[in-house]
């Protein structure tokens, strides 16, 4: 952040050219305004994440995008280890595995004829429509995987979605679980059941099998992993749960521990007038693309500015946020990276074997 009157950065009119790519053309945007500067900036604060090797980046990933396209941006970025630590809604991890099963949704309008839509089995999301049937065929699928776990074991959300990742990929079926499981990144989802994976745990109590996904074990699981990181860069493509989930990693792991400090953090902040009841260590880089606006007092439209004053992201690193539809800004930022970083392989952190 920087509250100093700067009159020397000039605005750069942009000129078209033929030949640009989308790379060039963003470095071209960080020298003009509004939105289209802080999208620029996005892929610039995302790609010195990346090149800085004391950084593990968690992606928080909300909504429901994978019905628009997306979901094989979140591959890409799990294969070429620019995502250390995934926490996505359930819908964002069980409405691609529809398309890799081989499903899909349809382009369709906002104003598509709904009760007719009902009765001829499809469900709308926004301008794009899916069939409930390949819905309950996904929902089954992971039914049939609950089946075989074992009925006495207390599960994490990170847990489950390693070993249902892992059978997916035996099975073909190339998904966000599948692919982060294969690449050893875990993923935690802490509304795992407001998603087809709690109607498939449904199914399966139906059948006998009684599922239990155990919150606190997870929330242990994932503060853990603080104590084996250097710094933390952060990536929220929308807000909700996943966003306040990551955030607090910075100013509650501590909690986890006696001392109230991470073992083998260094830089550590503390309070005034608090002595040690807590250790904070704010986020060193941190993106975010949302819809939502700050003056509603929500979590998902918070500013990183209003975060700073909670020790989650640190005032002097590399914050921005980029007010923008993430399916226009996503598929932008992704390509942009893929030319910057075509020579360049970041190391990965394999934090799932961790457990």
């Amino acid at each position: 952040m920087n509250n100093q009157i700067n009159l020397e950065k000039k605005v750069r009119a942009i000129e078209v050219q033929s030949d640009r790519s989308i790379s060039d053309l963003l470095k071209i945007m960080e020298n003009t305004g509004f939105q289209g500067k802080n999208l620029a900036r996005v892929v610039t604060v995302f790609e010195n994440m990346a090149r800085d090797p004391n950084i593990a980046i968690l992606f928080g990933y909300a909504g429901s995008l994978s019905t628009t396209g997306q979901w094989k941006i979140i591959n890409w970025l799990l294969e070429n280890n620019l995502i250390d630590i995934l926490v996505p809604t359930g819908a964002n991890i069980s409405e691609d595995i529809v398309e890799a099963m081989g499903g899909a949704y349809i382009q369709s309008t906002p104003n598509s004829p709904d009760e007719q839509l009902f009765q001829k089995g499809y469900n709308r999301y926004y301008d794009v429509i899916g069939s409930e049937k390949e819905y309950m065929d996904m929902t089954e699928l992971i039914a049939e995987f609950i089946q075989i776990l074992n009925k006495k074991h207390n599960y994490s959300s990170r847990e489950f979605l390693y070993l249902f990742g892992l059978w997916l990929s035996d099975k073909g079926i190339e998904s966000i679980v599948s692919v982060a499981a294969k690449n050893n990144v875990p993923i935690f989802c802490p509304a795992f059941p407001d998603s087809a994976y709690g109607d498939a745990a449904l199914i399966a109590n139906a059948k006998g099998f009684s599922l239990t996904i155990d919150s606190i074990k997870d929330y242990k699981e994932f503060m853990s992993l603080a104590e084996h990181v250097v710094d933390t860069g952060v990536v929220y493509i929308g807000g909700g749960v996943p966003k306040d989930w990551i955030q607090l990693i910075s100013v509650t792991a501590d909690l986890l521990y006696e001392s109230r400090k991470v073992p083998n953090r260094k830089g550590g902040k503390n309070r005034e007038n608090t002595g040690d009841i807590e250790s904070y260590y704010p986020h060193k880089y941190a993106i975010q693309i949302t819809t939502d606006s700050p003056q509603w007092g929500g979590l998902s439209g918070c500013t990183f500015e209003e975060a700073v004053s909670w020790g989650k992201e640190d005032p002097h690193g590399e914050l921005i946020q980029c007010y923008c539809d993430a399916s226009i800004a996503l598929p932008i930022v992704s390509q942009a990276l893929a030319e910057r970083l075509a020579t360049f392989k970041r190391k990965p952190k394999k934090l799932n074997s961790i457990f």
